[in-house]
């Protein structure tokens, strides 16, 4: 695009070393308006100095936003894809993944607000977030003009950067000053490290990169038992203890984090086509994955629960690679939320030393019945002679073909 196409660009701006460079070349490159953008989504970060760094760069205090949206991020994006028990190649939460459609949907928002005619944001052109960021920016605004700062500039490097924080009066924190020794993105569902010491699979991670969690062998010999109420799908309450969705994922997190719970260290398939490293922390998300599991085994029909799982990797692909707002994902959402009709009860969970053990289950819609799947006498409940019907029916194009000379199951 031509620089004079953009006249006010909404930034998002979290006040660290790399978006305060960004803001600053936006003004200097653009010569535009800038509007920063701070999301909390429970990164744990305290988020006054990004407003106070926005400020010092000559940001007008009515074009400073710093939104609190964690609950909203845990009800309407954490929330709907558990109902799904969403696993990228079967392993990893979406932690990083989920977040971005929240930010991409909260600064077209913003944009709209403000009059802007750009967005920015500070993902490298190497990875997944860019992608994440500009298709929700495209499906929200079609015609928002998209700055990607690192695929334009010649700020190649850390020292790079410096310089120019430095020329242009931008203050450095000191750790900032040295090489990082790897990349930490937080929010309130999991922790993500990758890059610098963590590029080499072979490597294990050091235990300085695991944050959120104590080690396994650190956490307490005695087990922690909880319960978790669900009502059609999402968890509701601990312990008997009702809770609004962000402060449940919270004290998740702190259950989780006592009994180091929720470390994953992955080799993964980018969607730009590289594999990447990455240690991730999901103490809350990994416990609540387990209990709406649970909870599912004794509510779901069971070929209601096979097509969800076997829908479970194209709905994760899809929200990994950014297509959250896509008409394939809420198609799947929509058939998700209806399962979740019964799925009603309260799951009982044992925390121990990273495991998370269910121990117990129970709904009023429970689809187990114990007169006929008991051993004892079941009172006329099941008829076992019917399975003689039943087996000959599913092998009998077995047996055709094993009568036409296919034995076995040959072709």
């Amino acid at each position: 695009m031509r620089v004079k196409d953009v006249k006010k660009v909404v930034l998002a701006y979290s006040g660290g070393l790399d978006t305060s460079v960004i803001l600053k070349w936006l003004q200097t490159t653009y010569q535009c308006e800038v509007v920063t953008f701070t999301a909390d989504l429970g990164q744990g970060e305290e988020l006054g100095p990004a407003r106070d760094k926005a400020l010092l760069l000559g940001i007008k205090p009515e074009n400073i936003f710093v939104d609190d949206l964690r609950e909203e991020f845990t009800r309407d994006f954490v929330f709907p894809m558990f109902r799904m028990n969403a696993l990228y190649e079967g392993q990893y939460l979406l932690g990083t993944s989920i977040a971005r459609p929240l930010i991409a949907k909260r600064q077209i928002e913003i944009a709209e607000q403000v009059g802007a005619d750009a967005v920015a944001h500070g993902a490298t052109g190497k990875g997944n977030d860019q992608v994440r960021f500009e298709i929700g920016y495209y499906s929200l605004k079609p015609e928002v003009k998209v700055i990607a700062p690192w695929r334009e500039w010649d700020l190649t490097s850390r020292t790079a950067l410096i310089a120019f924080a430095e020329a242009h009066q931008i203050p450095i924190a000191k750790d900032k000053r040295g090489e990082s020794p790897f990349s930490v993105d937080a929010n309130l569902l999991h922790s993500s490290s990758e890059g610098k010491i963590l590029e080499e699979p072979w490597d294990a991670p050091d235990e300085m990169v695991w944050q959120r969690t104590l080690s396994p062998e650190a956490a307490p010999d005695t087990p922690t038992e909880i319960t978790i109420e669900f009502e059609r799908g999402d968890a509701v309450a601990i312990n008997g203890e009702r809770l609004s969705p962000a402060m449940l994922l919270t004290k998740l997190n702190a259950l989780g984090r006592a009994n180091g719970i929720g470390r994953l260290d992955l080799v993964e398939n980018r969607f730009v086509g590289m594999k990447s490293r990455g240690c991730y922390e999901t103490p809350g998300g990994t416990i609540l994955y387990v209990a709406h599991r649970a909870i599912e085994s004794i509510t779901l029909d069971r070929e209601a629960a096979h097509l969800k799982d076997s829908l479970m990797p194209r709905y994760a692909e899809i929200v990994y690679n950014g297509f959250w707002f896509s008409p394939e994902r809420r198609m799947i959402q929509a058939m998700a939320d209806e399962s979740q009709a019964s799925v009603s009860g309260t799951v009982r969970l044992k925390l121990y030393k990273g495991n998370t053990i269910v121990t117990g289950r129970q709904s009023p819609n429970s689809l187990y019945s114990m007169k006929h799947v008991t051993f004892e006498d079941d009172q006329g409940a099941y008829d076992q002679f019917d399975a003689q019907g039943f087996i000959k029916l599913n092998a009998l194009r077995l047996r055709l073909g094993a009568m036409a000379g296919r034995k076995g199951g040959a072709l």
